[in-house]
């Protein structure tokens, strides 16, 4: 399971016209699920992603997670982190999950964010989204387990 993480101002998702999530300061989280990937490892990816520190302190270091700095946290599922980049000049899918159990994961993952008590938006998951972001820094990280 992999997380694209993004410290930004704010950030949201359109569907058709339609804003259908969005958020003020805190993080704009990419998830890709992978073949094999678990609830276990969703629960593991959200302990790491909740917790990593990345948002400055009263020194301007960066010391504190998204709760720590009164944060939210916006999730848009991207099955193309997912891709097999190795070769060639267009990219491999056959690392992904299979939609139906990329989708759980993704419910789940936003779930285990909310049940830590963090303000968690979403995009609408295998829809053709516009996502749009000020991205703070710009700091980026990728994550996995």
């Amino acid at each position: 399971m992999i997380a694209l993480i993004q410290r930004v101002l704010n950030a949201s998702v359109t569907v058709a016209g339609e804003t259908v999530g969005e958020i003020g300061a805190g993080l704009l989280v990419l998830l890709g699920v992978e073949k094999g990937d678990t609830e276990q490892k969703a629960q593991r990816l959200t302990e790491r992603v909740l917790g990593y520190r990345i948002f400055g302190d009263e020194n301007g270091k960066m010391n504190l997670n998204v709760q720590q700095a009164g944060g939210s946290v916006l999730v848009v599922s991207q099955f193309t982190l997912a891709a097999d980049t190795q070769k060639g000049m267009r990219p491999g899918f056959s690392g992904g999950a299979e939609p139906v159990e990329a989708e759980r994961l993704y419910h789940y993952f936003t779930a285990c964010c909310q049940a830590h008590g963090i303000a968690t938006e979403t995009g609408r998951f295998a829809a053709d989204m516009q996502v749009a972001l000020v991205n703070d820094g710009p700091v980026t990280f990728w994550l996995q387990v």
